[in-house]
């Protein structure tokens, strides 16, 4: 499998994810602060939206049943703290911010 490449929307900042990694914990290890509370697909607080480019593309769950609605998921919403990407996606997300070094 190839490693999948992560474009954020506005900002154009682009990042690798490994097997198996969730597109936070991929953003985190590239320097980039995305919104986050639980981590555990609850709470919403990472909620973005992938662009409409990558809807269809195919992202995973580490959780059975993240805390989106049928209609969220087919609308593009997806939660970054249980999400992993199958192959390279774009999300938008307009409050992501890079971390200080």
């Amino acid at each position: 499998m190839s490693t999948p490449i992560i474009t954020l929307r506005p900002s154009g900042w682009t990042f690798a994810a490994q097997d198996g990694e969730t597109l936070l914990r991929a953003a985190e290890r590239a320097g980039i602060e995305l919104a986050s509370s639980c981590r555990n697909g609850t709470c919403r607080a990472c909620i973005c939206r992938l662009a409409p480019d990558s809807r269809g593309a195919a992202v995973r769950y580490l959780v059975d049943w993240p805390g989106l609605s049928v209609d969220e998921k087919r609308d593009g919403y997806l939660l970054p703290c249980v999400a992993v990407a199958e192959e390279d996606v774009a999300i938008e997300q307009r409050l992501a911010r890079r971390m200080p070094a």
